[in-house]
């Protein structure tokens, strides 16, 4: 038995299917991952789950990705009806077409054509991802597709202004990195231990008492509770100017230092993404170019489970920005004036052109009229506090953030350290963490995201950012 404990019923609970895929995967575990805790490798697992072909270059989780990849013996394929795509659609609104890559073009376009599709619109941070393209809004009749939320469900921004002037905050910077260290925790599997172990009601839910799956991933949440995981997640300090006077937040033009939180559901999220993402395409069966945008009717138990879980995921999403936040604003002192907050990854019911839909943002907010947003650059680029115009065109959605121009392997292999210190240094931001992934040249161009969508909102306040916490083990999201 593997060191960690693992067993073939913990991956079972993940989705992993019955048979020789678990007992592949518990050998590859012992083989690969004696110094990883129980969390980081489920975690790890639950990815391999949703794309098994991103893993068959790796030495050791090949093994395991391509037995994943297998077809049961049990299990004819080809006898399961495939439900056919539109052979035409609709059309759909693109804003920024000049700077969104054919591949997130090619996802949308095969989205727009599944049954339940009534319509969609792409955001100009736009990038390929799986299944519905990330910048991708989709609104569906009564039916969810949990890729097209996303494996980070109720991923989000969480903004407080403070009205702590900005020559406070540039003298006193070592106070204010001091406890953004010691209130932060970063990295796949990371959680609070001892005192430091986060509270909250969300934890009390009934919903997580909704099925055996969703209850044994209480323990997980709880231990990571308040915490912020990897990839393109941060917590980072700014000066935030204030354009005008606006008599809504009840704040006057001028600078104040703000801080800001990018994360989502941890591996809670990622867990109940992969295990849904895999009965959607065992009950949902599409073709091969639209596999990975297998639905489920909201009007089965199915379906709903996804729906109670999904929103689970994301209030437990925003409780662990409501932790970073108030421990934060304790320990530097000050008022907050106002505090915002914003998610994507996520689907919401709402009503479009006079029909009841299923709206879902993969990497895109929502921009009704007068709904709040933060808009966030780079870790040198700014980001904009908005305030939604409510465009039918964009399905009342906007971009949630720059996007990216570069996919992670190439940001590693295209830029050097020596760079990217050399455009920290110009911007004058501190840096705790991250990779050579995360570089400012990774990312569009966020004035020119911005200027394609002046349609959807309008820009209230520039943040720039100080001071940068994001994870430095290589960790992607969870």
């Amino acid at each position: 038995m593997n060191k960690l404990n693992i067993k073939g019923e913990d991956l079972k609970n993940i989705g992993f299917p019955q048979g020789k895929a678990i007992g592949t995967a518990i050998v590859v575990i012992e083989k690969k991952f004696s110094d990883s805790t129980k969390e980081e490798v489920l975690g790890q697992f639950s990815k391999m789950l949703l794309s098994p072909v991103d893993y068959l270059e790796d030495e050791i989780l090949g093994i395991a990705a391509k037995e994943l990849m297998a077809k049961p013996k049990s299990f004819d394929e080809d006898q399961r009806e495939i439900t056919p795509l539109k052979e035409k659609h609709n059309g759909y609104a693109v804003y920024g077409a000049d700077h969104i890559e054919e591949g997130a073009i090619n996802q949308m376009e095969v989205a727009m054509k599944l049954p339940v599709t009534v319509a969609g619109a792409l955001m100009p941070d736009a990038h390929q991802g799986y299944g519905l393209p990330i910048g991708g809004v989709l609104a569906t009749n009564n039916a969810v597709i949990p890729f097209g939320v996303g494996v980070d469900i109720g991923c989000r921004m969480a903004l407080s202004i403070f009205d702590i002037p900005e020559n406070y905050f540039l003298e006193n910077q070592a106070k204010f990195k001091r406890e953004l260290l010691a209130f932060t925790k970063f990295g796949a599997g990371a959680g609070w231990q001892g005192k430091y172990k986060a509270e909250h009601e969300v934890l009390d839910k009934n919903e997580f008492n909704m099925t055996p799956f969703v209850k044994n991933l209480h323990d997980k949440a709880s231990a990571q509770l308040g915490t912020s995981g990897g990839g393109n997640h941060f917590v980072e300090w700014g000066i935030i100017e204030m354009l005008a006077d606006d008599e809504k937040l009840n704040i006057k033009k001028g600078k104040y230092a703000a801080l800001l939180s990018h994360s989502g559901s941890r591996g809670f999220g990622a867990t109940v993404a992969g295990y849904y993402t895999k009965l959607a395409k065992e009950l949902c069966r599409l073709p091969k170019e639209a596999a990975n945008l297998a639905y489920l009717d909201l009007n089965s138990a199915e379906g709903l489970e996804y729906w109670m879980a999904m929103n689970l995921a994301g209030d437990y999403a925003s409780a662990c920005h409501e932790i970073i936040h108030e421990r934060l604003t304790k320990a530097v002192g000050g008022t907050v004036l106002a505090r915002v907050e914003n998610h994507h990854n996520f689907a919401w019911k709402e009503t479009w052109n006079g029909q009841e839909v299923i709206v879902h943002r993969k990497g895109a907010t929502p921009a009704s009229k007068d709904v709040m947003g933060i808009i966030p650059g780079s870790m040198t680029a700014p980001g904009f506090l908005v305030r939604g115009k409510g465009e039918i065109n964009s399905i009342n959605s906007a971009s949630h953030g720059a996007g990216r121009q570069m996919s992670r392997t190439k940001a590693i292999q295209s830029i050097t350290q020596n760079e990217m210190t050399t455009v920290l240094k110009d911007h004058g931001v501190t840096l705790i963490g991250a990779g050579l992934d995360e570089a400012p040249m990774a990312y569009k161009n966020i004035d020119m995201v911005m200027a394609a969508q002046t349609d959807l909102v309008d820009v209230l306040a520039r943040f720039t950012p100080k001071m940068v916490r994001m994870a430095d083990d290589g960790s992607i999201e969870d």
